[in-house]
């Protein structure tokens, strides 16, 4: 670039300086790097010829990245249009691949489902005998999609493919992070705490080592998750302060019993996101907003709050949105769908999905008088356990190997201080954690 002459020397001069600004475009993309994505994309765009489809392509992928990293989505989505049009006019397979995928991104944050699993698929057929590591962002893709519908043992397969071809970089690129973070909170719904909390760990390091700082935030959000579920209420708020995330932050003002705390993070959060338009974000924020409105005493709210969350969520057919947030969302539920309504199919197939993961009884986590707050999971192996099942019989009901369930009871039987089954019952009734 420094041997050339002047840009405006001849057009074969800015051709090269648009291939030049193209590649350093890309380069920043691996960085993250959104200003120096912006100016070269645009610098590419300036000086490339019409002809030049491929290389037009690909500036119009970085430049969609940059609009979507920035959170205009509606610009990503116009860039990254324009990629897929130009890159199949000149038949840049590769490139295809690639703007598919990021339009699939912003399908997904959009809340628009069922059109990026769609998207995604279309990436598997597309990418045929090309290399296969490109295609590792559609599998996990498609395995955040599954998860949200519920489909746990799909989301699972899909997940674990993406994040093996994302090893495939050798760790010089950041997917395979996003990939051990799905399956650390597919662990979470799946009920194995500790696992999801080692996998997690691991991650950070790595994150870490690698200076991975970009994927930082989310690992942390995923590793408050873990620590609520365990009880450890000082790591989740250190952990939820670090970064910027309100969400987090409001879930640990909730474990702690304090949702006007909550409320006042959730409340300037959602304005915000809906100015911005974020979609994912806003609904969210609504749901959790609802929740704790309903730990602050506003029920009627709560509910009316949640009807509205409900109407966004259904076209896209979102499930765990509602079921990770556990017993006190299936209240919310149980009150839409008795009191009749517009959602109220909605809101009996939601508790449906509770139903097939015996979400716990309505009382929540965060109002345990414990020490050490039972988990999501054991609350509901103790539910099961005042119903009479047999360690097998839970083991069957809520998909778990045998040992899990006794390495359950065990930490149970530790949080509330008894030594048998019965004593176990009679304690949580006494403290109100069975309904």
């Amino acid at each position: 670039e420094a041997a050339l002459p002047p840009a405006g020397a001849d057009e074969g001069t800015r051709a090269l300086l648009g291939q030049i600004a193209a590649a350093r475009a890309t380069l920043a993309l691996t960085r993250y790097d959104v200003a120096a994505m912006l100016a070269q994309s645009r610098r590419a765009l300036e000086y490339l010829r019409p002809g030049q489809l491929f290389l037009r392509a690909n500036a119009h992928w970085t430049l969609g990245y940059a609009h979507l990293l920035l959170g205009d989505r509606a610009a990503a989505r116009q860039a990254l249009t324009e990629a897929i049009t130009l890159s199949q006019a000149g038949r840049a397979v590769f490139t295809t691949i690639l703007a598919t995928i990021g339009l699939g991104n912003v399908q997904e944050v959009d809340n628009q489902l069922y059109e990026a699993a769609e998207t995604y698929r279309r990436v598997v057929q597309l990418a045929g005998d090309h290399p296969q590591q490109i295609i590792g962002e559609a599998h996990l893709g498609l395995a955040r999609a599954l998860y949200e519908w519920n489909e746990l043992e799909a989301a699972e397969r899909h997940g674990r493919q993406g994040l093996r071809l994302a090893q495939q970089y050798e760790q010089i690129i950041d997917r395979y992070i996003v990939g051990e973070v799905f399956l650390a909170r597919l662990k979470l719904a799946q009920g194995d705490v500790a696992g999801a909390a080692a996998l997690l760990a691991q991650t950070s390091q790595s994150a870490h080592r690698h200076n991975f700082v970009h994927r930082l935030p989310e690992v942390a959000a995923a590793q408050v998750l873990v620590c609520l579920r365990q009880g450890q209420l000082a790591a989740a708020a250190e952990l939820a302060q670090a970064y910027p995330l309100p969400l987090s932050q409001a879930r640990v003002h909730l474990a702690r019993g304090d949702p006007a705390a909550a409320l006042a993070l959730l409340e300037p959060w959602r304005r915000q996101v809906e100015a911005r338009g974020w979609a994912d974000e806003r609904l969210k924020g609504m749901v959790l907003q609802a929740v704790a409105l309903q730990a602050h005493g506003e029920k009627e709210l709560a509910a009316r709050l949640l009807v509205e969350a409900l109407t966004l969520a259904e076209p896209g057919g979102f499930i765990r949105l509602f079921v990770d947030e556990g017993a006190p969302l299936a209240e919310l539920l149980l009150k839409i769908r008795d009191e009749g309504g517009r959602k109220k199919e909605y809101a009996q197939k939601l508790l449906a999905a509770f139903g097939e993961h015996r979400a716990a009884p309505p009382s929540s986590v965060m109002l345990q008088p414990l020490v050490e707050p039972l988990s999501q999971r054991e609350l509901e192996v103790l539910q099961l356990m005042a119903e009479g099942l047999s360690n097998n019989e839970i083991s069957q009901r809520l998909f778990l190997a045998l040992s899990t369930v006794k390495g359950h009871n065990q930490r149970i039987f530790e949080k509330l201080q008894v030594q048998r089954r019965t004593e176990a019952v009679a304690r949580a009734r006494e403290l109100g954690l069975l309904a």
